[in-house]
This record gives structure tokens, C-alpha cells and sequence, in this order.
């Protein structure tokens, strides 16, 4: 398969039209900006629509009236215009409407700074937007993840009729790295039964709508909707588990921050100290099952991110709190490196 080497934020762009992604809705903001301008440069001539909108919040409800004709549409950001973009996705998600938004992270509350971040954690599972709803967030470590989960997280999405979101950050969507793009069927889904795309008297209105003025109705939508959401959670969780047979210590990270502390856990596993990573592929939902297979021998475990801890408490709940739970997270931009995670680790290896 051949290879090129692209940047992270153009490898995402060029995932997503080769996903089938016919529209694309955004607004310019540091560190996704590639992202859009890829998009600008490539999506007419591979047949789609590129629309810079004149905001986030336009550009999300043109990714709702887009989607609910049937077409893959897509949108992207970095954390604060995410944020604008939160009652739009409440809308898709009550809609019952496939889509795609991707978050290339930087540091925060506020317009915080443009270097990369891991603090929109807590938006992507537990708040991106009003109501009872999930939706479906990867977290790729690597150029070539993301590729692979655009074109998952369309996939899924058409499956399961619901947003999903990439959760990149300024360093995945700045590196440059070798990648290859798999053959895909965007076609794999038949929206025949429930797209607004035109009837000519051969079938009854299909109407997108999220308002039910009866209580009974809205709950028995989201009820339903939730009978979906634990089938996800059976099916649909991924992580890596990596050196963790024999671990003491189990370290816990996701996306960037993962492969810094992959190389802590070598240097720990060098120094004679049992070290492993446990690795969530998906942060929604989380891998419950995959968490505790990686815990089994561990003592203690470490979540190692870039804020200010928001995994611990995923952590401690799909563990039940069995096993102590400790933290080390650099915040606002900062990185954490080999060095520090791996003087946390030694720390810890001390008390067992």
C-alpha cells in the first residue's frame, strides 16, 4: 500500500474525502487550520462542497441541514470553537443524524493559548452540548490513527445514526508522518428510509426534527436512543494495552500523551520496574472491559494527561475505585515529557 507523508491536520482532510465526505463546513482557528484550507484546495475538485462559514455556529448548522439529506458531512475546530459549535451537535444528536466533527485541541478556559491540550476531555464525553446524549470520540495517537479513525468515525456514525468526534490536539494535527489510506465503502449504509432528500410522490415526508412538545414522546426518543448506546458500549470500545501482563505500575494515557509515556514505560522497564500503558482508543465509550484486563497485577495506577486530571474519575469508575488511582498532568500548552513521567513512575515504584 503506498505511502505518503503528510501532516495531520492534511492526512484528516484527506481521510475524510476519501470517507465520501461531501460537505464541509468550518471557520479558520489555530492549530486546524490546515485542516480547512486542505479541504478549500481539494473538495471540488473530488466533488463535494467547501463552505467557510461566517462562524462556528453557522458552520455546525449547515453540518445538521447537510446530514440530514443523507450526505457525509463534516466540520472542524480547535477547543473554544468547538464550544460554539455544542448546540448545534445537541441538535444532530436529537435529530438522530450522522456526522463528523473533529477537535484539534489547544490549551484553555477561554482563548487560553495555541499550543496543544487535552482539556476538552470532559466536553467530548460528558457535555458537548444540552440533554441526555452521547456521542462516539476517538482519540488517535498518531498520524496514521487518524486517517483510520475519519474513516471509522464516519462509518460508525451512518451505523448508529449519531455524531461522532475525532479528539486530535495541536501536536497530532502539526507532526508530519508516513500514512497510507485504506479502500473504503461509503456507501455501506442505506439512508434511503430516513434522509430528507427529495420524494417525488413515491414516498411519504421524511421530517429531520429534535422538538417533541409531548413529554412522553422525547423520553421514549431518548430511551430508545440509550438502547442504542449500550449496544455501543458492547461493541464498540477500543485501547491498546502495551507491557501489561506483569505491570505494577499500570500508566493510563490517550492520544499524543500516550506515546510519551510508552517511552517512560521502556525506560521504567529497563530500570527492572514493571511498567505498563494502558491506551484508550475510544474515550466514548470507555473501555471498561479493556481497563480492567490491563489492572489485573497492577498495584497502583497512574493517568498521565495534558490537563488537569479529567480521566481519573473514568478511571477509578470502570476500575470501581479497587485499586488507588494517582495523577501527573502538565496543563495550558505544556507537554509533559519521558523524563518527568518516568521520575513519577520511580516515585511509585518506591512505595509498593
Amino acid at each position: 500500500m503506498e505511502r505518503n507523508l503528510m501532516k495531520g491536520n492534511e492526512a484528516l482532510a484527506e481521510a475524510a474525502i476519501r470517507a465520501g465526505c461531501k460537505c464541509f463546513f468550518g471557520y479558520p482557528i489555530t492549530p486546524q487550520t490546515e485542516l480547512a484550507a486542505y479541504m478549500a484546495k481539494r473538495m471540488h475538485k473530488a466533488g463535494g462542497v467547501f463552505l467557510q462559514a461566517e462562524s462556528e455556529i453557522a458552520a455546525i448548522n449547515m453540518v445538521l441541514g447537510a446530514a440530514s439529506t443523507g450526505v457525509r458531512a463534516m466540520t472542524s475546530s480547535s477547543s473554544p470553537g468547538v464550544s460554539l459549535k455544542s448546540e448545534g451537535v445537541s441538535y444532530i444528536a436529537g435529530s438522530d443524524l450522522p456526522a463528523v466533527i473533529i477537535n484539534v485541541q489547544r490549551g484553555g478556559p477561554g482563548l487560553g493559548g495555541i499550543q496543544p491540550s487535552q482539556a476538552d476531555y470532559w466536553q467530548a464525553t460528558k457535555a458537548l452540548g444540552h440533554g441526555d446524549f452521547q456521542l462516539l470520540v476517538y482519540a488517535p495517537a498518531s498520524v496514521q490513527e487518524m486517517v483510520d479513525y475519519v474513516v471509522k468515525a464516519f462509518d460508525r456514525a451512518d451505523k448508529y445514526r449519531m455524531p461522532a468526534m475525532i479528539l486530535a490536539d495541536g501536536l497530532l494535527g502539526q507532526m508530519m508522518e508516513p500514512v497510507s489510506f485504506p479502500e473504503i465503502n461509503p456507501d455501506a449504509y442505506d439512508k434511503s428510509g430516513w434522509a430528507a432528500n427529495g420524494h417525488k410522490n413515491q414516498r411519504e415526508h421524511h421530517i429531520i426534527n429534535s422538538l417533541y412538545l409531548k413529554p412522553d414522546e422525547l423520553e421514549k426518543s431518548i430511551v430508545d436512543r440509550y438502547k442504542r448506546y449500550e449496544i455501543i458500549k458492547e461493541t464498540e470500545t477500543e485501547a491498546e494495552l502495551y507491557l501489561t501482563e506483569d505491570c505494577d505500575i499500570l500508566l493510563c494515557a490517550f492520544g499524543a500523551t500516550a506515546r510519551v509515556v510508552k517511552s517512560a514505560v521502556n525506560s521504567a522497564r529497563e530500570l527492572g520496574i514493571k511498567a505498563g500503558l494502558f491506551r484508550p482508543k475510544t474515550l466514548w465509550p470507555f473501555p471498561v472491559k479493556e481497563i480492567n484486563q490491563a489492572a489485573k497485577s497492577a498495584k497502583k495506577l497512574l493517568s498521565v494527561e495534558m490537563s488537569m486530571g479529567q480521566m481519573v474519575d473514568d478511571i477509578r469508575l470502570a476500575i470501581e475505585c479497587s485499586k488507588p488511582v494517582e495523577f501527573y498532568g502538565r496543563t495550558g500548552g505544556v507537554i509533559p515529557t519521558p523524563v518527568e513521567v518516568l521520575e513519577q513512575i520511580k516515585r511509585i515504584g518506591g512505595t509498593l
